[in-house]
């Protein structure tokens, strides 16, 4: 698995119990399982949960499901 592909699945994972749509950063924050600093990791990229949400603007949400926010902070991130 590529390194996108591996922090996708890592997003997705981590937001498997978050209730959709997420209206708000703050909710999207607390949806991951230790907030802003919930960590994906793979080969030398490594990315927290608040380092995402600071390349995100109102206008990215509402967020409908978990592979939505992974694309578009891979995406934002340049990965």
């Amino acid at each position: 698995m590529d390194v996108k592909a591996e922090i996708k699945s890592q997003i997705v994972g981590a937001l498997a119990g978050a209730k959709f749509p997420i209206e708000t950063p703050e909710a999207l924050l607390t949806a991951f399982p230790d907030g802003a600093d919930t960590t994906c990791k793979a080969g030398d990229v490594e990315i927290t949960a608040g380092q995402a949400g600071e390349l995100l603007t109102a206008d990215d949400f509402p967020f409908e499901s978990a592979e939505q926010v992974a694309d578009v902070i891979l995406k934002k991130a340049g990965i």
